[in-house]
């Protein structure tokens, strides 16, 4: 398995407070597993819990979605889980068997996670086919969606410095 701390391009915690989306970097400790993500992301006041954005070497990306006890998870690619613990955590979670050799690349998890905050599993899943993004420009999108694309788009430095 892969490092994970050499190959993660960002991690943020995104919620709202008083309506105001927010972001936070997470630190790259609580990306161990997706337990540990988790109750990382329940330490932020949001309304209506907080949702984690991991974009990894540049090659697939995890959404986590904690509201109370409640944790929800999507993962880009389940092949992702043959390289990376991060990954494999989140297949243990959703009770999937890992991934073999020849698995086509596919999501896995809840393509509808983030659909009452305006990115409905329909949307989700075309973005997730267009296999010429990158995971930063495919998590863009979705802040986009959601409300809170430049925001996003300056942490990660995909703003233009105009």
């Amino acid at each position: 398995m892969a490092d994970q701390l050499d190959g993660v391009d960002f991690a943020l915690a995104a919620y709202r407070e008083e309506g105001v989306w927010q972001l936070q970097e997470l630190a790259h400790d609580v990306l161990a597993d997706v337990e540990t993500l988790s109750h990382a992301l329940r330490r932020f006041p949001g309304d209506g819990g907080a949702v984690g954005l991991v974009a990894i070497d540049e090659d697939f990306f995890l959404v986590v979605r904690v509201a109370g006890a409640s944790t929800r998870v999507l993962l880009s690619d389940i092949t992702a889980a043959e390289e990376w613990e991060l990954a494999a955590s989140l297949v243990d979670f959703l009770g999937l068997p890992p991934p073999e050799d020849d698995d086509e690349q596919a999501p896995a998890g809840d393509l509808d996670l983030l659909g009452d905050l305006g990115m409905p599993a329909m949307d989700m899943g075309v973005l997730l086919d267009d296999f010429d993004l990158y995971p930063d420009e495919m998590l863009s999108d979705v802040a986009r969606r959601l409300g809170f694309g430049s925001l996003f788009d300056e942490h990660v430095g995909l703003a233009s410095s105009a």
